[in-house]
This record gives C-alpha cells, structure tokens and sequence, in this order.
C-alpha cells in the first residue's frame, strides 16, 4: 500500500513537469495550417485506437486507457500507467508559386493512470468503478511565413506571419457500470495561450521607410467536463461455445468558456547601417478580458469483438463554426470524421509462449472527413493507419499480475487533394507504453 502511494506520487510529479516540457516541444514545427482558430488539433485518441484509425465511442479494453470515451474505464481490472510519444513530419506543396517544404517535430502525446476501486459486495454484483487522471495536448500552434508583394508608388514589401501556442487539458475521470450498461465522465483543467504577430517591411532605394510591428499574446484557462455511455451485448455461439461482444458507445461535450487575457502591442522601427533598431513610436493595450469559445462535440460508433478479431465504426462531429476569440470568429467549420478500423489477434487455444508473434495484436484503420478550417475551400482530410500492440512481458500463470506492453502505429494523413494549393501529407510514428498491475490488494499469503 504504501509502495502504490509512494508511486502515485511519482507518477503525478511526472504529469505536472509534462506540463512544461509540451510547449517545448511544439516550437520545432512549422504548420501555416495552425494559424487558424486554436491551430492543429492533435489526435486526440491513445495509441491503440490510432492504429485502428482512430475508433474509440464503442472501444474498451482493460489493457488499455480510453480517455476520449470515459465509460470505457470501468473495464479496468488492474492499475494502469501509460505514456505515449510520436514524431510526426509533414510535406506541404504549393502549386502556385511551385515549391515543397518540410518540418519534424516531436511531442509527448499523453500521460494517465487509471485504476480500479475495489468493491467487493458490488463487484459480486457485476458494479464496477474505476477512475482515470492524465494529462495531453488538445491543439499546437506554431508558424512562421514570409510573404512580400509590389506597392504602387512604393517598390516592394516583405510580411513575416509567426505565432506559437495551445492548449492542454489535465483532468480526472472516473466511470461505473452496472451490469452491462457504463457512465462515464471526465472533468478538469482547459488552458492554453496563443501568441502571433505581423511585421512588415518596406523596400525601396531612395526613400527609408519604418518597420511595423504587431504582435498579440493571450491566455487563456477553464474548467471543462465531457462524458460518455456505452452498453454492450454478450453472445454466446451454440456451436463453438464462444463469447463475442457488442458494444455501442457515445461521447462528447457541450460549449464551453474559457477565460482569457489579451496584451497587444503595435511598434513603429527603424533600422540603422549596422542592422540596431530603434522604436520610433509604440501603442500599447494591456491586460484586455475576453473569453474563448470551445465548441461543443459528439462521437458515437460501435464495435463487434470475438476472440481474434475487432471491428469498429465511429462518427464524429463538431461544431467549429461557433468558436469565438474575444468574441470573433474565424476561417473555421462545422467538421465530421468516419473512422473505421479492426484488430486481429491470432492467439489460438493451447498456444506456446514460445510462439511470440501469436500473442501480439495487430491493427489497421482509416478515417475521411473534411478539415474544420475553410479557408477558401473545404479541405478534404483523410488517413490510414497500422499498428501493433507489442508484449514485453507474457503472463505465464494466473498469479502473475503484471503485464507491460509496448503500443505502436503509423498514420499517413492528407489534408487537402489535388486541386489543393497548399496540400499538407504527414506520416506520424506513434509509441505508447501501457504498464500494468494489481495494486491495493491484499496478501492471504505471505
């Protein structure tokens, strides 16, 4: 007991520091995309559903964390640390001007413990509880364009576009299901910032024109909440004896408010022979309140799991087109997305642990659905996925209680098609770790 407070407590040391290292880790990309609205969102399923393309509203393992849809918690038998980590590269090609660029980065994609509360009287009783606590990014912001174009009766001027930022969520969950009916919900802690700015430089031979400057910095932070149910269906085959399962699920929040700060500054410079500036004027607006608007989100799909395989559909929509920024909107729509996915297990009665690759799980995916930013036009986005959930440690016998198993997958994404002047392709690696055991309980024997 003591041995599990002790690592609770290191566990949530790990949460809060990751809170830092996220911002970090954000400013080696360079996505124009993320401009826009609260910039990319990042995939927000664990590692198991992305190489499953991303199926979660009726996913639910007690090997792993569903935080997307929190009634899966109340499948957990053991307690659970996870992590996961993923680089991703992304190619954007413009037709007009021709031209390919490319930028990497890497980020750490979540961090959660969840674990059973035991209940022996209710447990008998098929009523199970189980709580979750965790931390992950929800959207990076990070950018840096050079533009110029001519002026009459000027020459030409060069614009640089930059901004970095996102949010984060760190919440706590919990779930119960009676019988075969599940509740779940998360609650927490939205927060985030989103810092841009715009310079724009005058070139001519004749004539010394000033600098401008504009630059914006905000914050912003709010308590959140978002749920999920899910209902499963157990069969029984009259011929082979053998369960299957299906399970229909649903998830998602309503609006919600965040508030926010806003400083902005508008500079005047000029730049002497050796290259010094020197701010000739400045306007300042200090510590401005506002509110930022989340929109509100529902997913709903449903899985058909046997022994050796998974099938799974999911349907996603949010409603982007409210989003507000100090009470503006932006370039944003309502967006959908249709993930479909499987996971095959090839363990069959009677197996040798020495036949290692049987006992390993093999996933594939893919979603469609178009961007929630609309520039000019819809961006059609879709992707496929694969991936593997990798034993590290095989349980031999019933009395072994921990297990640890190595989660991976590779998504190809596109957003936008042909036709698209600024298409972007990128290829994620994705690495989660899922460290299982049975905590709290009590020896009969010592």
């Amino acid at each position: 007991m003591h041995l599990a407070k002790r690592t609770i407590t290191k566990i949530l040391s790990v949460l809060i520091v990751a809170g830092g290292l996220q911002h970090a880790a954000f400013a080696q990309e360079n996505s124009p995309y993320s401009r826009y609205g609260l910039g990319d969102i990042v995939p927000k399923t664990n590692i198991v559903s992305r190489g499953m393309g991303g199926i979660s509203a009726g996913y639910s393992d007690y090997q792993s964390i569903n935080f997307i849809n929190p009634a899966s918690y109340s499948n957990l038998r053991t307690t659970i640390f996870e992590f996961g980590v993923e680089s991703d590269t992304r190619v954007l090609k413009s037709l007009s001007p021709v031209a390919r660029y490319s930028a990497t980065n890497a980020v750490i994609s979540y961090l959660q413990l969840g674990f059973p509360i035991k209940l022996k009287n209710a447990n008998k009783k098929n009523i199970f509880w189980a709580m979750n606590m965790g931390l992950r990014p929800v959207s990076k912001i990070n950018y840096k364009i050079a533009a110029s174009e001519r002026l009459a009766g000027i020459d030409s001027i060069g614009k640089i576009f930059e901004g970095t930022g996102g949010i984060n969520q760190a919440y706590l969950g919990t779930a119960i299901s009676i019988k075969h009916f599940s509740l779940g919900v998360n609650g927490g802690y939205m927060f985030g910032n989103k810092d841009y700015g715009t310079q724009l430089t005058f070139k001519n031979d004749s004539v010394q024109y000033a600098m401008s400057y504009n630059q914006t910095k905000s914050n912003f932070a709010g308590l959140f909440i978002n749920g999920g149910i899910q209902y499963e269906h157990r069969m029984r085959s009259k011929k082979s004896k053998r369960e299957s399962v299906l399970r229909f699920g649903a998830y998602g929040n309503l609006r919600q408010s965040m508030a926010a700060t806003r400083d902005v500054v508008a500079e005047t410079i000029l730049t002497d022979a050796s290259g010094t500036k020197f701010r000739i004027d400045s306007v300042y607006e200090k510590n401005t309140n506002g509110t930022v608007i989340y929109p509100a989100s529902l997913g709903m799909g449903v899985t058909y799991q046997t022994i050796n395989w998974l099938f799974g559909v999911d349907f996603e929509s949010t409603q982007w087109q409210d989003y507000r920024y100090f009470g503006q909107s932006d370039l944003l729509q309502k967006s959908w997305k249709v993930r479909v996915g499987t996971e095959y297990y090839p363990l069959k009665d009677n197996t040798s642990f020495k036949k290692y690759f049987s006992f390993v799980k093999y996933r594939f995916g893919f979603y469609y659905g178009p961007d929630y930013i609309k520039v000019i036009n819809t961006l059609p986005e879709f992707g496929f996925s694969f991936g593997a959930a990798l034993p590290l440690k095989l349980r031999k016998s019933y009395y072994e209680t921990q297990s640890s198993i190595l989660n991976t997958a590779i998504e190809f994404g596109s957003r936008g098609d042909k036709n698209t002047n600024l298409r972007e392709n990128s290829v994620r690696i994705c690495v989660g770790l899922s460290l299982s055991d049975l905590w709290f309980g009590k020896a009969k024997y010592q």
